[in-house]
This record gives C-alpha cells, sequence and structure tokens, in this order.
C-alpha cells in the first residue's frame, strides 16, 4: 500500500451495546430474544451497530493512506503502550476521548463522532469524512491543540492513577468511606459516599451535577434563597482541581467542615484510608480500572505533570 507517511495511527475504538450482548448470550439470536421480550428495540441495537461498523471501516481506510494504522479496542488501554511519536484517533463517544487521553503523554488525540445523529460530542469536533484534512494538518504539526490539565493520585504505596474528567475516592459498594482529609491546615475525620475530584474538562459531567444538587437541598432546605444558576464549569487548561465530599455525615468522630475545595499545586488534597478493606479509586468512571486504598494508605491529590493535547 502507498502511504503518505510511516507515521503510526492509533485507531481507538469501543464495543456496542449490541458487541457486549452477543458476547453476554452468545448469540445475536438469543440477545435478540432477552431485549424483544423486555420490551426493547433491538433494531434500534442494530442500528447503531451497523453504523459504528461502518464508520470504523470507513475511518480505517482513510487513515491507511496516510500511515501505519493499528486498531486497539477501550478494553485494552490500560495496557497498551503508545509511541511517543504515534498520533491517536478515538472513533466513539466523549467517554471514549476521555478513556483514551489518560493513557497518552502528550501524543495528539482527535476525537471523531461517528454517528452524529445519535451522538452529541462535547469532544468529538470531527466527523469521519473530515479524517483526510484534519489528519494531513496533524501530520505537518499544522493543525491547532487544546491542553487538557489532568489530576493525579499519587498512592505512598508509589503507585500512581491519572484522571481526564475526575476521580472518585471510597468503597466499592453503597457502604460509607471512612478516611481522613487534609487541605492546608484544615484537617478532619470523614464518613461519606466518597470524595470526586473534578477537572475542568469534567467540570460539566460529574461535579455539574454534584453542584447541582447541592444548591437545590440548600434551597429545599430553606437554608438558601433560589438564584440564578451559575455555570460551575471552569477551563479545560486550569491550573486547579475541585473536590466535592458526597452526603458526608456528622458525628462525635467525623466533620463536615472540610467537604468542598479548590486543589493547586501549592496546596495539594491529602487523603488517609481508614478502611480494612473495599477502598478504591479509580478514574474516569471506569470502576474495573482501579487502585486499592485501604487502611494505611495516603493519596496526594494533585495536578499532574502530564498534559492531554486534543486537536480542535
Amino acid at each position: 500500500m502507498n502511504r503518505l507517511t510511516e507515521t503510526k495511527i492509533i485507531l481507538v475504538v469501543r464495543a456496542t451495546r449490541l458487541a457486549d450482548l452477543k458476547a453476554k448470550f452468545a448469540t445475536k439470536t438469543q440477545a435478540r430474544f432477552y431485549v424483544s421480550r423486555l420490551g426493547g428495540d433491538f433494531d434500534d441495537y442494530e442500528r447503531e451497530d451497523t453504523a459504528y461498523q461502518q464508520a470504523i471501516a470507513q475511518a480505517r481506510q482513510t487513515l491507511g493512506e496516510l500511515g501505519r494504522v493499528q486498531l486497539v479496542q477501550r478494553a485494552f488501554l490500560p495496557n497498551f503502550v503508545f509511541g511517543e511519536q504515534d498520533i491517536v484517533v478515538a472513533l466513539g463517544q466523549d467517554g471514549l476521548v476521555a478513556n483514551t487521553l489518560k493513557y497518552l503523554n502528550g501524543q495528539p488525540l482527535v476525537g471523531v463522532n461517528p454517528d452524529p445523529k445519535r451522538w452529541d460530542g462535547q469532544l468529538l469536533p470531527f466527523q469521519v469524512p473530515d479524517l483526510e484534512a484534519v489528519m494531513r494538518e496533524v501530520l505537518r504539526s499544522g493543525r491547532k491543540t487544546r491542553e487538557v490539565t489532568m489530576a493525579e493520585a499519587a498512592l505512598n504505596t508509589g503507585l500512581i492513577l491519572c484522571a481526564v474528567n475526575d476521580l472518585f475516592i471510597g468503597v466499592k459498594s453503597h457502604g460509607s468511606a471512612r478516611y481522613r482529609v487534609a487541605l492546608g491546615n484544615a484537617a478532619e475525620n470523614h464518613s461519606s459516599s466518597g470524595i470526586i475530584v473534578s477537572t475542568g474538562l469534567g467540570s460539566t459531567g460529574w461535579f455539574k451535577s454534584l453542584m447541582a444538587g447541592a444548591a437545590g437541598v440548600a434551597v429545599a432546605a430553606g437554608r438558601a434563597q433560589a438564584a440564578q444558576a451559575q455555570d460551575p464549569q471552569f477551563p479545560w487548561e486550569s491550573d486547579h482541581l475541585y473536590f466535592t465530599v458526597r452526603e458526608p455525615f456528622p458525628s462525635r468522630n467525623t466533620g463536615t467542615t472540610l467537604v468542598f475545595g479548590k486543589v493547586t499545586p501549592q496546596q495539594p488534597l491529602v487523603i488517609e484510608s481508614m478502611m480494612a478493606e473495599n477502598g478504591v479509586i479509580f478514574s474516569d468512571g471506569i470502576e474495573h480500572d482501579f487502585i486499592e486504598f485501604n487502611s494505611g494508605t495516603k493519596a496526594t491529590i494533585s495536578i499532574s505533570k502530564r498534559k492531554g493535547r486534543l486537536v480542535v
């Protein structure tokens, strides 16, 4: 094949709902029976899968004329080694872009919407027909990129976990997480549903819902007056993070004062686990890709030295 360059292009894809159902039920016929019996529209699963497979085929053909293409499933990202000169294309929903970005170290990432009629795509500025023109600009370093600040949890065990959207620190189940939290000169013991640490990129997701919920509860409880809703979003490039404690419980041994705040390079958030078992830290909603956070383990939450680069 005649290629424009020998640059390696990593095309990151995901399993569709139909693929997940086939993996669970062994055959498409059984999957159809299960979904249809419950009143679901199985044809919609098939339409989604067909459109996605067509987008993958078209993207591979276009990219194959520009460089050496390697297809990588999202499930393999935690163990995949990206080269320093690789260019990465994420073909899927916003979550795939975020999941991919946290495993990169400065490589440019192009977010492509495979099905604009189905997905809005806040992080997907391009469609498959745009790929050739966009990638030619990226290959000659002529396309703008936007820097993305990432969060980092560094444990005293030596383990490190980065996040593009947010970090969750808590327990696997819906039980109470027990820990000691410190920010600057303030510190207290907590019993809560966990801590969420959000980046600017993630400020329109989990962080936004937490802020909206807290404001709604305060108004309903008569602790605050209803006011015009303020957008909690902050820029992707911000040199700070925000942490929010979910459902803190006040008691003789636990407080509810240190439940929200800004994390900066000069003032990291330090959390010490008091959980004998089932303590975890995971990022960007990927619960199965976690690190254990049990008694004696300390996590220092700060801004990562690694920066994401999204092609815009």
